[in-house]
């Protein structure tokens, strides 16, 4: 009997992968819980981090050498492709990304052609579980960080002019329906699910955006020009009067609409209103 129960649990044993440390990191609160959580009830992914920008992925991914990090692809300041170029840069060894997307099936397919594997938004549990297994194939195999990241950077970011050239933004405004330039907006904000969005100048007028996020309106905006100055607001750094110094270090930016609209930026977005001004 001895021999029979050593013999039955031995493949057991052999079957149990080994747990893989992973990091989060999404600038959207609700999508890391979501993604944690799926990773966790996967049974053998310990997420041992999670970030909400660009830096702090960075910070983490060197601190704790995670053997998977899941990755936005789009967020303010330092998006997801932008920190594979810092941790390329600075020769830090690449652990397996997984990229996280809301991008369109052209960028999809950027990804496919570059061998990096990707999950969409909003997440699937099964397509998140086959993320999981490509990467512990690839680990067990000793594979390197093959994925050509530069080729997969130049091809989304020749997208990029082409959306913002062709794209108008629908503003219901006064019961009408107006097409608007993206480079007339002054800025956009979201409260109790409701965005509002204002175009510039004493002529400017506000209304409200048939998008439901204002993430989902940012990637129907030029990226160069929009900023996610705070979680509540996009601004149009075109559009920026005045940059005012307020409390404990942190600023608020007066916008050129007609009322001249004074906008919070976040403390953790204060670092990058100096690198876009040189404060």
């Amino acid at each position: 009997m001895p021999t029979a129960a050593a013999t039955s649990s031995f493949p057991s044993s052999a079957r149990s992968p080994l747990p893989l440390s992973a990091i989060v990191v999404d600038d959207e609160q609700l999508a890391r819980d979501e993604l944690a959580y799926l990773l966790k009830s996967a049974g053998d992914i310990n997420v041992v981090a999670q970030g909400k920008n660009g830096l702090e992925a960075i910070s983490l991914i060197r601190e704790h050498n995670p053997d998977l990090v899941f990755l936005d692809v789009q967020m303010p300041g330092l998006d997801g492709l932008g920190v594979v170029k810092k941790l390329l840069d600075r020769k830090v060894p690449l652990p397996k990304i997984i990229f996280a997307t809301a991008f369109d099936q052209y960028a999809v397919k950027a990804f496919e052609v570059n061998a990096v594997d990707y999950i969409l938004k909003p997440f699937d549990k099964k397509r998140v579980a086959q993320s999981i297994e490509r990467a512990r194939l690839k680990i067990e195999a000793g594979a390197g960080p093959e994925e050509k990241f530069d080729t997969l950077m130049r091809l989304l970011e020749s997208q990029k002019p082409t959306t913002a050239k062709t794209a108008k933004i629908l503003i219901k405004a006064a019961g009408r329906l107006f097409l608007t330039d993206p480079k007339d907006i002054c800025y956009a904000t979201i409260e109790d699910g409701v965005i509002t969005v204002a175009t510039s100048g004493h002529a400017g007028m506000e209304g409200q955006s048939n998008c439901r996020t204002l993430e989902e309106l940012f990637e129907n905006l030029d990226p160069n020009f929009f900023w996610r100055a705070h979680r509540s607001f996009l601004v149009n750094i075109n559009h920026i009067r005045e940059v005012v110094p307020w409390f404990k270090s942190s600023y608020q930016l007066r916008m050129d609409d007609k009322k001249q609209t004074e906008i919070p930026v976040s403390r953790a977005q204060t670092r990058r209103l100096r690198e876009l001004f040189n404060l």
